[in-house]
């Protein structure tokens, strides 16, 4: 059992991907940092790269324990579920590369941990959120769900 983790909560998106550093002793959770990386470049690849290296950065920097990514789900348009794989995939390259480990979590398993049932709302998410870390103003929405993926795995796979 360890005395204290660090870990990195990632919401992998197409558009913009929110990230989360939550530290716990099991007792206790703390939010270190959290972010939006909004990808720039012209087209889809420039978009990636430009992912891998602000995260990458990230990773370097924060050094986690660990991650908590959530995984992908099958969305309506397939155009979109496409980048979306992308972009998660770019995410478990950086962490892979960098020797951390990754724990996945559907979307339905983060409210079902977070609010109680798999079937939440965005606002509910960022409500608890903001409780159990006991923050004093709402996070951006992205930030916001990295932060509930990270508490996910503190509140399912540690300490237990």
């Amino acid at each position: 059992m360890p005395a204290r983790v660090r870990v990195l909560g990632v919401d992998p998106g197409s558009a913009a991907a929110g990230w989360a550093l939550v530290t716990s002793d099991g007792r206790h959770h703390l939010l270190e940092d959290a972010g939006v990386i909004r990808p720039c470049g012209d087209g889809r690849a420039e978009r990636l790269a430009d992912l891998v290296r602000r995260l990458s950065d990230l990773v370097t920097s924060r050094a986690p324990d660990c991650a908590a990514v959530e995984s992908s789900f099958a969305g309506r348009n397939p155009r979109s579920s496409l980048s979306l794989a992308e972009s998660r995939g770019v995410v478990l390259a950086v962490l892979g590369q960098g020797g951390i480990p990754v724990y996945s979590y559907t979307p339905a398993q983060v409210k079902s941990a977070i609010v109680g049932h798999g079937r939440a709302e965005k606002r509910q998410i960022v409500y608890m959120v903001v409780r159990l870390l006991g923050l004093e103003k709402r996070p951006a929405q992205d930030a916001a769900d990295a932060m509930a993926v990270a508490l996910t795995h503190l509140h399912t796979s540690l300490w237990k």
